[in-house]
Parts: C-alpha cells; sequence; structure tokens
C-alpha cells in the first residue's frame, strides 16, 4: 500500500460507514478502529529508516502542466504527526461508540470524523503545497460539520459558522502565500522548497509571503487575536473536543509553521513576530482558563495557552527549542486527549461540566479518575511523567533563547503556573473535592469511554520511564526535519540539581497555591475579566453583523427585483471599465483614421437616429414599435450598403415579422404611463449615451487598426469548394 492508498483510504472508509454501523451497531467505532490501527502499524515501518535520515516522497501526476503532483513526504516531522493522528484517531472512534451511543446520526458522524482524520493525514504528508492546501480546506469543512453535529441548537451551529469563516478566511491568506512561495522558490514542492530558503529570505517578496502564511497557521492553531473560536467549539460533543481541539486540527498550524521553518525561518521578522505572538497566546489561554467554570472551556483555553508555547518555541528558531516543541506536541496529544475524554465521560455520566459542582467522583468513577489523575501529574509536569521532562526542556530552550531570555522565561513560569492550577481543576477536583449532587448519580462509564484516556495517559507515565526511546524514534527525527540537519537530543528525568529544575519546583509550588486559592480568585477576576464584552470574539461578532448589513444594502441595491436597474448597473459597469481600458491603452487614434462618408450613408444614419428618438419619446405603443421598424430597416439597408444583402434581406424580414406580431399584440393595448421621475428619465438618457459613445468609440477604434488575418484568406478560398458553401 503507498501512501495516497493510505490517506484515500479514509475516505473510503467513511462512504461505507453509515451503512456499516446500520449493520454492526454498538461494534461499529471497535470495526472501525481498525483502520487507523493498520495504518499505524503500516508507518511504523517508516520508524527505522525516518530514524537514520532516510526520507521517504511517493509522487504521482496531478496536473502537470500546473506543476500540481499528488506528492507525498514521510520524514520525521510528518511521521510523528501521522502517527499521533491515527492513533488517537482510533481511540476516539472506539471513545464515540460509548459517548454518542443510541445517537441517530452517529453513522453520519463516523463518515464525518473519518473524513476529517483523512484529510488530516493528508495535511502531514503532502508534499505539495497545493496538495496541502487542498488537504487543509477538507479539514476546515469536516470541521464545520462536527462542531455543529448537533444541528438542532443554535449555539452549536453558530459556533460551527464561526470556526469555518476565521479558518476559512486564514485558509485564503495561505493560499496566496503558498502560491507566492511557489512563485518565488520556483517549485511547488515542498522538497524543493526546503532547500530554498536562502532565496525565498533575500527576495522582496518574503515579508508578504510571511504574513500571508502566518495568517493561516495562525487562524487554524488559534493565535491572538484568532484565540476566541476554539472555545466556542466546544459546542461540539467531547469526541470532537478530544480529537480535532487537542490533538489534531488546532496543531496543523503549528505543524505547517515547523514544516516551512527552513525556509521561512532565521530572519528578524520570523523571530519576532512568531515568538511575541505565541508569548501572547500563551499568557492569555492561560489566565482564561482560570476565568471559566466549565470543564471543556477550561481545557480549551488551556490549549490556547499550549499552542501558544507550541509557535513562541518555533519562533525562538533554535535547535533545542526545535526540540522541546516537539516533545510538547507529543505530551500535550497525549495528557491533552486523554483530560478531554474525561471530561465527556463526567458530563455523559454526571449530567454536569460545571467544576464547582463536581467532586467525590473518584470512588464511583475509578478508571477515568486514574487516567485523569495521570494526565493531571503529565500537565502539571511532575516526575516520572514525560510532562516533567518536557517542561524542563521547555524551560531550557527559553532560557537560551537568543533574545529576551529572561522575559520570555517569566512569561513561561506564568503561564505554566496557572496551567498547573488548570491541570488540579480537571484532573483532580471533580475526582477528589468534596461531593455535591449532580442531575444524575454517577457511576463508571463503559469500556469504550474510559479505555481512550487510560491508553492516553499511560503513556505518559511508560515513556517518562524510557524517554530515550521517544527521543530517537521520534523526537530526534522530527527536530531534524524542522531544523534541516540532523539533530540528537538526550532525556531524562534527572539532569541534577540546575536552575531549570529549580524553576520546575518553583512552578509546581506557585501552581498548587493558584489551585487551592482557585475559588476567591475565580469570583473576583471574572469581575475584572473584559474579555467577553471587548475582546476578538465580540470583533467577530461586530464584523459579521456589519457583513450582514451590507449584504443587505447591496441586495436591495444590486437585487431589489427591477429589470431596469439590473440593467443600469450592467451598462454601467461595462462603460466603467471598457472606457477605463479603452483609455489607460491610449484611446482613440484619431490621427490614423480616415473616415470616408457619403451623403446617403449620412441620411441612413439620420433616420436610423430619428427612429430611435422617436421611439424612445413616443406615447403610443403602436407608434413605438413602428418607430422600432424604422431602426430595424435602416440597419437593414447598412447591411446591404456594406456588401452583405443576404444579412439585409433576413433583416427585413425579421423586422417585417416583428412589426406586424407587436401590432397585433399590442394595439388594444392604451397609451403609455409616466411612472418615473424627470431625475430619473435624465439618468437613463445619461447612461444610455455613454453605452452607445463607448460601442461609437470602441468601433472606431477596432477598425483604425490594420487588419491582417491568415485566416479570411484561407475561408475565402475554401468556404465554396470544402463547406459547400453557395450561399
Amino acid at each position: 500500500m503507498g501512501i495516497l492508498a493510505l490517506v484515500l483510504s479514509g475516505f473510503g472508509l467513511a462512504v461505507v460507514a453509515p451503512w456499516l454501523h446500520r449493520r454492526t451497531g454498538r461494534a461499529t467505532g471497535w470495526l472501525l478502529a481498525l483502520l487507523p490501527l493498520a495504518l499505524a502499524i503500516f508507518l511504523g515501518r517508516y520508524l527505522g529508516p525516518v530514524s537514520v535520515g532516510d526520507p521517504f516522497v511517493e509522487s504521482l501526476p496531478w496536473v502537470p502542466s500546473l506543476g500540481i503532483t499528488l506528492s507525498f513526504l514521510v520524514d520525521g516531522l510528518s511521521l510523528l504527526f501521522s502517527l499521533i493522528i491515527v492513533a488517537i484517531g482510533a481511540l476516539v472512534l472506539i471513545y464515540a461508540g460509548g459517548y454518542l451511543a443510541g445517537n441517530p446520526f452517529l453513522g453520519r458522524f463516523y463518515a464525518i470524523i473519518l473524513v476529517f482524520m483523512a484529510s488530516m493525514l493528508g495535511v502531514a504528508l503532502a508534499g505539495n503545497v497545493i496538495t496541502l492546501f487542498i488537504f487543509w480546506e477538507l479539514t476546515s469543512i469536516s470541521s464545520y460539520l462536527l462542531i455543529g453535529f448537533e444541528h438542532e441548537r443554535g449555539e452549536a451551529r453558530a459556533a460551527a459558522l464561526q470556526a469555518l469563516l476565521v479558518t476559512g478566511g486564514g485558509g485564503l491568506a495561505l493560499l496566496a502565500g503558498l502560491l507566492l512561495l511557489g512563485l518565488v522558490g520556483g517549485s511547488l514542492e515542498l522538497a524543493t522548497l526546503l532547500s530554498q530558503g536562502d532565496l525565498v529570505r533575500g527576495h522582496s517578496l518574503y515579508l508578504p509571503i510571511l504574513l500571508l502564511i502566518l495568517a493561516g497557521t495562525f487562524t487554524k492553531s488559534a493565535q491572538v487575536p484568532f484565540h476566541f473560536w476554539l472555545p466556542g467549539a466546544m459546542e461540539a460533543p467531547a469526541p470532537v473536543s478530544a480529537y480535532l481541539h487537542s490533538a489534531t486540527m488546532v496543531k496543523a498550524g503549528v505543524y505547517l509553521l515547523a514544516r516551512l521553518t527552513p525556509v521561512l525561518g532565521g530572519t528578524e521578522a520570523w523571530q519576532y513576530l512568531v515568538t511575541l505572538g505565541g508569548a501572547v497566546t500563551m499568557l492569555v489561554g492561560a489566565v482564561l482558563a482560570l476565568l471559566h467554570t466549565d470543564l471543556k472551556r477550561i481545557l480549551a483555553y488551556s490549549t490556547v495557552a499550549t499552542l501558544g508555547t507550541l509557535v513562541l518555541l518555533l519562533g525562538l528558531d533554535t535547535t533545542l527549542a526545535a526540540e522541546s516543541a516537539i516533545l510538547f506536541l507529543l505530551v500535550h496529544a497525549l495528557y491533552k486527549g486523554a483530560l478531554f475524554m474525561v471530561a465527556g465521560a463526567i458530563d455523559h455520566e454526571t449530567g454536569e461540566r460545571d467544576v464547582r459542582r463536581l467532586g467525590g467522583l473518584a470512588r464511583a468513577m475509578p478508571l477515568t479518575a486514574l487516567a485523569a489523575g495521570l494526565a493531571a501529574l503529565s500537565m502539571a509536569g511532575l516526575p516520572p511523567m514525560l510532562g516533567f521532562i518536557n517542561k524542563e526542556l521547555l524551560y531550557e530552550a527559553k532560557i537560551q533563547a537568543p533574545r529576551a531570555a529572561m522575559l520570555i522565561t517569566g512569561a513561561g513560569i506564568a503561564a505554566n503556573v496557572l496551567l498547573v492550577a488548570v491541570a488540579g481543576l480537571a484532573g483532580l477536583r471533580p475526582f477528589w473535592a468534596r461531593r455535591p449532587d449532580t442531575p444524575q448519580q454517577p457511576h463508571e462509564a463503559p469500556l469504550a469511554m474510559w479505555l481512550g484516556p487510560v491508553l492516553l495517559a499511560g503513556p505518559g507515565l511508560i515513556l517518562g520511564l524510557m524517554p530515550d526511546t521517544i527521543a530517537r524514534l521520534l523526537v530526534a527525527p522530527a527536530a531534524s526535519a524542522v531544523r534541516a540537519h540532523p539533530s540528537e537530543i538526550k532525556l531524562a528525568l534527572w539532569h541534577g540539581l540546575n536552575p531549570v529544575l529549580g524553576l520546575s519546583v518553583l512552578t509546581f509550588l506557585l501552581g498548587i497555591m493558584v489551585f487551592a486559592a482557585w475559588d476567591r480568585l475565580q469570583r473576583s477576576s471574572r469581575l475584572l475579566d473584559v474579555s467577553a464584552r471587548w475582546g476578538p470574539g465580540r470583533w467577530y461578532d461586530w464584523s459579521l453583523l456589519g457583513l450582514n448589513a451590507v449584504a443587505r444594502w447591496q441586495t436591495r441595491l444590486l437585487q431589489n427585483g427591477a429589470l431596469r436597474f439590473y440593467l443600469l448597473i450592467i451598462i454601467l459597469t461595462t462603460v466603467g471599465l471598457a472606457g477605463y481600458t479603452l483609455l489607460r491603452a491610449g484611446g482613440l487614434n484619431w490621427s490614423a483614421r480616415q473616415l470616408d462618408v457619403r451623403s446617403y450613408e449620412l441620411l441612413v444614419a439620420g433616420i436610423l437616429l430619428a427612429g430611435a428618438l422617436a421611439a424612445v419619446r413616443s406615447r403610443s405603443r403602436l407608434a413605438a414599435v413602428a418607430s422600432l421598424g424604422v431602426v430595424g430597416y435602416m440597419v437593414a439597408l447598412i447591411y446591404v450598403l456594406f456588401g452583405a444583402p443576404d444579412l439585409g434581406m433576413t433583416q427585413f424580414t425579421i423586422e417585417t415579422l416583428t412589426v406586424i406580431l407587436f401590432v397585433l399584440v399590442l394595439y388594444r393595448l392604451p397609451r403609455f404611463s409616466r411612472f418615473s421621475s424627470p431625475g430619473a428619465r435624465v439618468r437613463d438618457l445619461l447612461v444610455a449615451l455613454a453605452a452607445g459613445s463607448l460601442m461609437t468609440l470602441l468601433v472606431l477604434a477596432t477598425t483604425a487598426q490594420p487588419l491582417t488575418s491568415r485566416l479570411a484568406p484561407y475561408f475565402a478560398a475554401s468556404s465554396y469548394l470544402l463547406a459547400h458553401g453557395r450561399n
């Protein structure tokens, strides 16, 4: 099986998923999970070659004339991202079968999430920027359908539209940036572009390319000020949040930044823009996470903070920062995917998501509590979890930042302190706090719903005890792809007593203090929260209202139901565009014209104009019809005078028949009535004169050009013999 077949297999299975669900019922999720499991095994065979720096490229022609191929690239970065996609995808399919059991649209859900999984694989493995963009947009469309899955709720529909508009708008900017990148780099193939870094960075279009691509990646990965769509997307079912909004789609922007680092990184613009954007997002997300009480929104804002950290690390543009970003990408997917599934299980079994009204669930849901505890420990960065190793690597990368190291490190400490408190809120408080009453009597979730959290949280402990394996097989090859040169990374639980360890201990202690004081802080801080009233989310609402207002205005203006206004708009647009083009081209070259007009031609033209004027001024329908007939007969005479007697005879026949038909139909109707004002008639006159003048000038400009054609003699010689033309 090739890479193309691997990607398309998800689309193929999506087609039959609803039918399969009708046949297999509750077992459907388990059966569908066999595909991503098989894909993970298939991708696993690339671990060995990729770990020694041997990437794999597959290319099939698609639109060769435009340089577009269905090419795929398997290197350390794409392999890591693809394994995350298929591994978590398998668990989400199983989880969805339990979470949405009994939902009449579950078969449709399976189909859409398989389309999303296949699209994400396409993004991760694409070796051509156009191929990548197509899969990128497919993730936005399938995400829209998944967020709005509960389409009967207005909140879900609004959140889905919000996510589509924000990420779709960024996608348009991304397309422009990728096309410019291909133009400057001389190729649309990533393998070629990644070796053209010096050429692209030195080009005058580098800054526009960078800004356009950052617009696409920042919207996709919920960077400030586009972060508001991610918490809104929590209207989606828990399986969607666990898959799209923690592990895969929101990291697509981070993935693309990492992918394009060799060609766009290494400049001051990259370092300032990417680092600043990531740092602001990291702090904003961490602060907003503590201002909310809904479990999924807390996790969503903490995900925003993590995405900001990942972007910040890529902006630092150092090898150590790239290594820590890659490790963080993996660690976060494990613990946050588990916590989102835990949040879904809590909501499913208790009917409650407000952390203030949750507690004491450890006895009723022991397996879910175990998974939540392990995930929370990894998120908080405690040993021996992989999250602890990752946090130390993060601090080391920030301390060694090439610019503003102290400021970046301080911001990182502040964000991590708040995220330690978030880990306690999401992973510990619902299970170990004092138990309040809940809408439903809690009990352990079914196997399909606790298996995923356990299998995601468990590796955080296992890999923390054996970090060298993960470093050699996944982290180092991926970091090498980001830095475009071989990278070696050593991960260990213990590096001795050093400043980084001190920062980790300080972060944990301060985080515990914030967690302990959360109730008081939350009540007071919500009064100071102005983001809901004046933040980017409100900007989106105002923009949408403004867009709708403009749409209503232009609809009243352009689509008002009156044919005369449609004609006015069409004629004025034509006059404006064609007239501007004519003037820009130099206008009419009067000196090159030799007008040879005979007296009888002037007489015909005068009668024609008089007929047209009479038709316009007449108050009788019959007189107007007769005047139009005069216009038609004069046009027929022009045909005869200029050597087209057959066309003239046709015109005479048609005009005669038309006049007769009009007279038969209209002679019983009353005289015309005036419905338009004098001002409207003057406007119509001016528009008509402008259109007529334009056509006159175009004809004069055309006939002033020397008309040399190689086709005319050919048709003159061949039409009688070859085309049997005897007319």
